[in-house]
């Protein structure tokens, strides 16, 4: 068995020395355990150890979560879980490590893109299969974190997670992706409409992990478009918007039509679809637009938080929602009717 690294993790207080961790008796073969903690003694209140279990295979990765039960959390990037781990928010027993587990590229298969779980962000931005079939995706990608956060972090991650300002929940909304699971009882897909519950929660069972998305492939009449809005570069989304707009094969008038915001809510959302189904069969004015856009932002009912207040978000979610629309229109080919 390999010999793992020490690792700490430390806040408010200063670093102690790292004392290098004992490999332990592996759950199964080719899975690699370790223990996080001071020289090897017990856990204290208020301590942040934790066993680390290295892991080569989805099929490894459900079997540790069964053994080790609802303390266990699976980490990739780490982008999210471990800010949550140093500020005490989270308290795992044990971290799943699933980066060996050996990445795929995203590829095609008959009518839809298929990214695995352990793509990088920076991955899907440097993607040419990507880049050709699912711009969209690229667009908002580009604004997740920062150079590290998109080298570390994972899509399967950032689906996990259920964050309400994840730009990948947004695409996967848009565009009425697919994602897909592996647990106990083998594979399955979930809508991702059905796929976001509620803050930080996902239709992930206990024992299942997200291992891909599944995404339709852009059309020649079809356009999109992403816009948010943060306080500083590389920031959370106070709002986002991301709206895909598909016309019909010999007219300009809209056949498809969908918007999702991030930040409005406690997931990412569906914009209202009463009022986006008012485009289907239009040539849209700019009068209609801005109606659409009104009655998405009034349908969402955002809080105030520390970075901004809800009427802020709700006029943010109004403003960004007419430009994607806009944008998303006029990609597919289409224009803006004459009042």
């Amino acid at each position: 068995m390999e010999e793992v690294g020490a690792m700490t993790l430390t806040f408010g207080r200063e670093a102690e020395a790292p004392t290098p961790m004992s490999a332990v008796s592996s759950p199964s073969p080719g899975v690699h355990t370790a223990r996080a903690s001071r020289g090897g003694e017990p856990r204290r209140h208020g301590d942040a150890g934790f066993d680390y279990v290295r892991v080569h295979s989805y099929d490894q990765a459900v079997a540790a979560l069964t053994e080790y039960g609802e303390g266990a959390k699976v980490i990739a990037g780490g982008q999210s879980l471990v800010p949550m781990v140093n500020l005490r928010l989270v308290r795992p027993t044990v971290l799943i490590d699933v980066n060996g587990i050996d990445p795929e590229r995203p590829y095609v298969e008959y009518d839809h893109l298929v990214i695995p779980a352990m793509t990088r962000h920076s991955q899907l931005l440097a993607s040419p299969v990507v880049q050709s079939h699912c711009p969209l995706l690229a667009q908002a990608v580009a604004h997740v974190g920062n150079v590290r956060v998109r080298n570390r972090g994972t899509l399967g991650g950032s689906l996990a997670q259920g964050e309400a300002t994840a730009e990948i929940g947004a695409v996967a909304l848009a565009l009425d992706g697919e994602i897909t699971a592996y647990g106990p009882q083998g594979h399955r897909i979930m809508r991702s409409e059905d796929f976001f519950l509620g803050f930080l929660t996902t239709a992930l069972g206990p024992e299942e992990l997200v291992t891909g998305l599944r995404l339709p492939l852009a059309g020649p009449k079809r356009g999109w478009s992403f816009h948010e809005m943060t306080r500083r570069v590389g920031g959370t989304a106070i709002v986002g918007v991301a709206a895909t707009v598909e016309l019909a094969p010999d007219a300009e008038v809209v056949r498809f039509v969908r918007v999702s915001l991030i930040g409005v809510a406690e997931r990412p959302v569906i914009g209202e679809p009463g009022a986006t189904s008012s485009l289907l069969g239009e040539v849209p004015s700019a009068a209609h637009l801005d109606a659409v856009a009104a009655a998405v932002a009034a349908a969402t009912r955002p809080r105030d938080d520390v970075l901004a207040s809800g009427s802020y978000r709700s006029r943010l979610a109004r403003v960004l929602t007419r430009r994607a629309l806009t944008e998303a229109l006029l990609g597919a080919g289409g224009r803006i009717a004459a009042a």
